[in-house]
């Protein structure tokens, strides 16, 4: 497979001229290693923790002096432990090996926030730096088009390769952006094997979750709620489970990247919603692996909540690799009013319905009370900067 030219690179990039830990997560095949070797061309130690062999080899040059450990593993440029949330451990000693101020940049990759954050990162406080990747943006897919180049003004684009844009269009609404779906001749084979094998493979694995039944249909109620409200108390019911376990199991979805929680947008609790939440999935062909429903056909019965997650979800990965500079919420009045997406930085607010087919949107009682227009989002217009 091509390697796909991706906008981490140019944080990465920075970040590797600190001298801080780098720590890059981001869910499992969405391309971390690869874009670590990408830039990482030379001098370079791999270790993989899903390997044993690997993970021994860490261990036994932890019980060494640190100048002895790096020696031993070549006094290569650069040391990247990858799945390093798969040994507790692994913050201590890097710790360790950072603080006696080894020539060497160490990089860590995670596909679980779970240890890696919670317990690897609080040993590195103040000595590491995050860069989340997420699946592929649109505009990282288009940029792998054999037709596209980087010269194109986006009124260029449109009027010389729309048909090109609208098919790449469904094909990752449907398929969604890891990068092997995008390359894959067989990406509905590739998304099965994807959520039955590796989606949850760290919560499994860690033995957070008694019941991967359980998980497993909370995400098949979630890839169904797609774009609506979502009631915990009524996910416990139709699971026949508590409510606390809900909760838990969101949150462990949450720390692996399969989901995300969109919040509601409020300054008055008494005439807004403000306590209620919408969760979307990173990638949608994720969500609909889940369900395995695949039709590329623009007409389907779950278009429209579909292309909202899609839209949502690229605005989210792209906030993501800006460091979530800003805040993401939906908001509905209690008389009924609702915008779908609302995006905040200090006090510069943008609203966004989104809807898959072109129409027109008022939605005056957000715009006069906050002073900022609802803007539409069709699927004529794609390509969405945050």
């Amino acid at each position: 497979m091509n390697y796909i030219q991706r906008k981490a690179e140019i944080y990465l990039q920075k970040d590797l001229s600190t001298t801080k830990v780098v720590i890059v997560l981001g869910a499992r095949q969405v391309g971390k290693t690869t874009l670590v070797q990408h830039i990482l061309k030379e001098n370079a130690v791999f270790l993989n923790l899903d390997i044993e062999v690997d993970k021994n080899r860490l261990m036994s040059a932890s019980s060494l002096a640190p100048k002895e450990a790096l020696k031993n593993f070549g006094n290569p440029k650069f040391l990247v432990i990858d799945e390093a949330q798969r040994l507790t451990d692994a913050g201590r000693i890097v710790k360790g090996w950072h603080d006696a101020q080894l020539p060497v940049k160490i990089i860590l990759l995670g596909s679980s926030s779970l240890n890696l954050l919670n317990q690897t990162a609080e040993s590195l406080t103040g000595r590491n730096v995050k860069i989340f990747l997420p699946p592929l943006i649109f505009e990282e897919i288009l940029g792998a088009q054999s037709w596209y180049s980087p010269e194109f003004t986006k009124s260029a684009l449109y009027q010389n390769f729309s048909n090109q844009i609208q098919e790449t269009l469904i094909q990752t609404i449907v398929f969604g952006s890891y990068p092997e779906a995008i390359a894959s001749d067989d990406k509905k084979g590739y998304l099965l094997n994807l959520v039955s094998d590796y989606l949850l493979k760290d919560v499994l694995q860690i033995g957070l979750v008694k019941t991967p039944d359980l998980i497993k249909n909370l995400l098949m109620l979630l890839a169904h709620q797609v774009g609506s409200e979502v009631s915990v108390s009524e996910l416990a019911s139709n699971l026949k489970t508590t409510r606390v376990t809900v909760d838990r199991y969101l949150d462990l979805l949450e720390q692996t990247f399969v989901i995300f929680r969109l919040p509601a947008f409020s300054t008055n609790s008494r005439k807004e919603i403000a306590k209620n939440q919408k969760i979307y999935f990173w990638d949608t062909g994720v969500r609909n692996a889940l369900i395995n429903e695949f039709s590329l056909n623009p007409l389907r019965g779950d278009i429209g909540a579909l292309w909202e997650n899609w839209v949502i979800a690229e605005f989210g990965k792209q906030n993501a690799l800006i460091g979530k500079r800003k805040n993401l919420y939906f908001w509905r009045a209690r008389t009924g009013g609702e915008v779908d997406l609302v995006i905040k930085e200090g006090a510069k607010i943008n609203a966004y319905e989104i809807k898959w087919s072109k129409k027109s949107v008022s939605r005056q009682s957000f715009s006069l009370k906050y002073g900022a227009p609802v803007q539409l989002i069709d699927s004529s217009n794609p390509l969405i900067q945050i």
